[in-house]
């Protein structure tokens, strides 16, 4: 693991921009991994701002989201297409059909989570996977006891994500509990893993991942067993902690 340890959030977000521009520009058929929730907004924000003033395009760029609240539409404004779309998709010149979010109102979700798993594999899986991290130690939304087999499937929040994510809606009772999310072996099979941290909420979490072994209940951990993981994360989120970048 390789660890950049920032001031601040918007140093993490700039940083981590910077990062993707790089490899898109790299590859422009690149294979992007993304992920939702409130640490890669700034990342988002960034990666727009650099589009309209620097004209990096998008044009020849798959992506493939991390997971899907389950009974949620694309056009549902908490459903993470409604938030993809919102935060990175309406401003860049990527194609919309190549952004591909698992379709959490599927009439058959078993049948979806296959689909998307066979759709990866037919694209060569993701060649760079943005991660955050819970405070419970998932990634993407598997959950503490996901196995470390796993590919996309779906998945019983636990409470503590369900109350993370309340945020977002008008009440508690309207957060889903159950979502699809792309299995650990799954984001596993990334070439490349680049893991946004940020804030005194997550020091812990990173503890158990900097300084704790590979075990199911804390899913983050596999992280280790990855050749090419990039840690980028602000003081708030380490200040204290031993750190051993390799």
């Amino acid at each position: 693991m390789k660890i950049i340890e920032v001031k601040d959030y918007s140093e993490m977000s700039q940083k981590a921009a910077e990062y993707i521009i790089e490899k898109v520009c790299q590859n422009p058929k690149i294979k992007l991994g993304l992920a939702t929730g409130g640490t890669p907004v700034g990342t988002y924000k960034k990666l727009i701002e650099d589009h309209q003033k620097n004209r990096t395009s998008y044009q020849n760029v798959t992506t493939f989201n991390l997971d899907e609240y389950i009974g949620l539409s694309g056009e549902n404004k908490n459903s993470y297409r409604y938030f993809m779309d919102e935060q990175l998709f309406n401003h860049i010149d990527i194609n919309k059909q190549n952004t591909n979010i698992p379709r959490g109102d599927s009439k058959d979700i078993e049948e979806e989570c296959q689909r998307y798993e066979e759709l990866l594999a037919k694209y060569g899986g993701i060649d760079l996977q943005i991660l955050g991290i819970g405070s419970n130690g998932h990634i993407g939304f598997n959950e503490p006891g996901t196995n470390f087999t796993s590919q996309t499937h779906v998945i019983e929040l636990a409470p503590s994500t369900i109350n993370a994510n309340a945020r977002y809606f008008n009440r508690i009772e309207e957060v889903p509990t159950k979502a699809v999310t792309m299995g650990i072996s799954t984001i596993m099979k990334s070439k490349e893993i680049l893991l946004l941290v940020s804030g005194e909420t997550k020091k812990q979490a990173m503890s158990k991942l900097l300084n704790g072994n590979v075990t199911e209940s804390f899913p983050a951990s596999v992280l280790k067993n990855h050749p090419y993981v990039t840690i980028i994360a602000d003081k708030a989120a380490v200040s204290g902690l031993m750190i051993h970048s390799e």
